[in-house]
């Protein structure tokens, strides 16, 4: 069938920054590796299925009137190519790296959806053949992340900054077709100094180069070196300096190849950058370190590092775990120190809030959603997430890889939501190992904003509570009490440990004893009492308010020992069968107590379980309170690194001063800009003042507090039900561990985290992709407890 369009529909290639969706559709997990494959726009380059049932790429045709696209299958080459040389025969004793990377053949063709799924061939026109070998050539959206979070740490030196050039002049094509010491054409780097071009180091199994701009670099003392073929029209390129020995940034790249008469603008990228190649040695390939350039990154020798840690998939007898399949059993791909991601997914994606919120309530979203880049969609990629968990289509038994008896599954890649819920925050977008908890909890502040405009939709209020703080002065025995809304409970664990054999290990702890911990009583030294008008000493406790439908319990198992953060192996010994919290339950004021004067304006509230993160550490109460005022109450984490950076402040351990009513009053405009983002007037001026008038900071403070309606009553409020406490208070509290996050290794930047799920009736584990059937959990080694209220 002729189809007019193929002639008529002008195309631009992909540039090395436009999101290109050849591997997977962005809103499900069917890829280019089914056998249908998945179908590419030729006009936005987004992907999208081709299933009967869901038919992304038909969803997007309509939406976009974009007609035309590739369809992409890539099959794995099973057959030695002809004409292929046989290996070698062994010669000599030597360690050979394999290359385990598997290669492809990639079926294409084009496809009009305006002329109901006409099929053609690629090379049916020039137009058509060049387009599509760009997409088939670009970086695929999912590389181009990965190769951003390794990227964040490579910046500009004084080398490069302060590059002195020799006269200008052009380059003839024959100079830069190969080493100007040797004939190698591949690998070669450009001296920005005086244009000499040199192949790169020589590796131990002899590929790379033959040394030549190292060379170059110990002859001249010119360091800075920019690879052909990664140049960019948009000005981009591999930069190494060989004076500091690492990657680095040339923010003047365009000006200074244009010395030699190469303009960038007619430049197109025929290698994959050092970046790229260390992200498929290391990803995909394990090699234990860079084969193909001149320097590898930490976060590659963490990831080796992690990649040693893995909980064990065998019983204690040495049978293989059961494995498990289908909707719900779903296993999630390690991106590269994903698993932290991973296993808080898989804890939190069996909370029916969750499955009902991103599942049957977003069904139709994709016919309505108003992104323009699908993968860009907080709700879209949460859909996909929760389809790719449930429905059991990527949870296949497949025939195992090291030829044991056991089956696999490929399972889910959610590459697209990791980038997306780590675009911007200095730690998740990166590479980097990271703590599940202080995922969670991230995870959870986002889908809170994100849901602010729907409240009652929010699965996250399935973990909202409150915590009554009891205050009593020793002097006068008056009395104050304070709630403060919170969503996890982070408790100690009690340190006894016990030297055996030049050993130490710890003795178990019971569960009640670390919430003992958490509701003791605690003594206020120099507290100034504002009815006794004189310092004092006073006693202070926290116990529940309200009580969440899921608890969640941070085990604090990391402790700063000489300000480095360890790891303590603790038992925590859980009671058979229920567990229950009643005695935790706070009783408010009693008939026989006094209330202490509200004369001076409270103390700011901060978020408990931050507060006592940083009292963990070490830090006394008022050096952690002033951290969180100083950073806007935005986490442990943020506070901790002012506090490094203001140990010697002369009033680091002073009390932090009462919030008075005169301070400075928020400017009207203030006020307003908060109102605009629906927040009362009574809610943005509490914020403001809470955050000494900081419009950005009173913001953050909003949606960390989400049920706080300020000081003036029910001023602007949206209804009854948004005053009332989060959690619940009726009696009795009972609970059961219905999941846990268990994480192995000796920090939280080295290890490997995991899942276990409690499903129909038996212990899942979670690891990465692997799923399977958990007879005897270690429920006492979890750092994070999920706990489910049973009625």
């Amino acid at each position: 069938m002729t189809c007019t369009h193929i002639d008529t529909t002008r195309f631009s290639p992909p540039s090395s920054f436009t999101s290109v969706h050849k591997e997977e559709c962005t809103q499900c997990f069917d890829s280019q590796d089914l056998p249908q494959g998945i179908d590419v726009c030729l006009t936005c380059f987004n992907g999208g299925c081709v299933s009967s049932e869901r038919h992304h790429a038909q969803l997007h045709y309509n939406k976009t009137n974009h007609p035309l696209t590739v369809n992409i299958r890539r099959i794995v080459k099973t057959k030695r190519d002809e004409g292929t040389p046989p290996p070698q025969k062994m010669s000599k004793l030597a360690i050979v790296p394999e290359n385990t990377e598997p290669t492809y053949d990639y079926i294409t063709k084009i496809r009009c959806y305006e002329c109901n799924g006409a099929e053609a061939s690629k090379d049916i026109n020039a137009a058509m053949t060049s387009i599509v070998d760009a997409i088939l050539a670009a970086t695929s959206s999912g590389r181009q992340s990965d190769v951003k979070a390794w990227e964040e740490e490579i910046t500009a030196c004084e080398h490069t900054l302060c590059l002195t050039q020799e006269t200008p002049r052009k380059l003839e094509q024959q100079t830069l077709a190969h080493c100007t010491q040797c004939e190698l054409n591949e690998n070669l780097w450009l001296c920005l100094t005086c244009g000499n071009l040199a192949c790169g180091r020589k590796h131990y199994d002899g590929s790379g180069g033959n040394n030549h701009a190292v060379h170059h670099f110990n002859d001249t003392g010119h360091a800075v070196a920019c690879k052909l073929g990664t140049i960019t029209p948009e000005g981009t390129a591999d930069i190494y300096c060989y004076s500091c020995d690492d990657a680095k940034v040339d923010n003047d790249l365009s000006t200074h190849l244009a010395n030699w008469g190469i303009n960038v603008l007619d430049q197109s990228k025929t290698e994959k950058s050092m970046t790229e190649l260390v992200r498929v040695e290391w990803i995909e390939v394990g090699v234990g370190y860079s084969l193909t350039h001149d320097f590898f990154f930490p976060a590659a020798q963490q990831l080796e590092q992690n990649m040693k840690f893995d909980f064990s998939m065998t019983t204690e007898d040495g049978k293989h775990l059961e494995p498990k399949f289908g909707p719900g059993y779903t296993g999630i791909k390690n991106l590269g120190n994903s698993c932290y991601m991973a296993s808080i997914l898989q804890a939190v994606y069996d909370i029916p809030d969750f499955q009902t919120r991103y599942g049957q309530q977003l069904t139709d979203h994709s016919r309505q959603c108003t992104v323009e880049d699908p993968a860009n969609c907080w709700y879209c990629q949460l859909r996909k997430l929760t389809d790719g968990l449930l429905s059991g289509r990527y949870s296949q038994p497949q025939p195992a890889s090291d030829h044991s008896d056991v089956q696999t599954q490929d399972g889910i890649s959610p590459g697209m939501l990791k980038a997306l819920v780590g675009k911007g925050h200095q730690e998740f977008s990166t590479m980097r190992q990271q703590d599940a908890y202080e995922f969670f909890q991230f995870l959870c502040k986002t889908i809170s904003q994100k849901e602010h405009a729907n409240k009652t939709q929010d699965p996250t209020r399935v973990f909202d509570f409150t915590v009554e703080h009891r205050l009593q002065c020793n002097t006068c025995n008056k009395v104050r009490y304070q709630t403060d809304a919170t969503s996890s409970l982070s408790i100690t664990i009690p340190a006894r440990p016990v030297e055996e054999d030049g050993k130490t290990t710890y003795q178990p702890v019971d569960f009640y004893e670390c919430m003992d911990l958490f509701a003791k009583d605690e003594v206020v030294e120099g507290y100034h009492c504002p009815s006794c008008k004189q310092k004092t000493v006073a006693q202070k406790s926290a116990k529940f308010a309200t009580f969440p439908q899921v608890l969640v319990i941070h085990a604090r198992r990391f402790a700063f020992v000489d300000w480095v953060p360890q790891k303590l192996d603790i038992k925590i010994i859980f009671p058979e069968g229920t567990i229950n919290l009643d005695k935790y339950m706070g009783h408010g004021k009693q008939e026989n107590e006094e209330l202490l004067p509200e004369d001076e304006a409270p103390e700011p509230s901060f978020d408990s379980a931050a507060l006592d993160q940083l009292m963990a550490m070490g830090f006394g109460i008022n050096r952690c309170k002033r951290a969180l005022s100083n950073t806007g109450n935005n986490g442990a984490e943020v506070a901790m690194n002012w506090l490094f950076e203001h140990m010697e402040d002369p009033d680091i351990d002073a009390p932090l001063e009462s919030v008075t009513t005169t301070a400075n009053e928020a400017s009207t405009e203030q006020i307003s800009t908060l109102c605009e983002m629906g927040f009362s007037p009574a809610q943005a001026k509490k914020a403001l003042r809470e955050t000494n008038n900081d419009t950005e900071r009173a913001l953050d403070w909003l949606f960390n507090h989400p049920d706080d309606q300020g000081d003036e009553g029910n001023e602007g409020s949206s209804g009854a039900s948004d005053n009332a406490a989060p959690g619940d208070a009726t009696p009795p509290f009972n609970y059961r561990v219905k999941s846990f996050v268990s994480h192995k290794g000796t920090s939280i930047h080295c290890g490997h985290y995991v899942a276990h799920v409690y499903k129909d009736g038996q212990w899942v584990l979670f690891n990465d992709n692997k799923v399977a059937v958990s007879p005897s959990p270690p429920i006492g080694e979890g750092y994070l407890y999920l706990l489910d209220r049973r009625n």
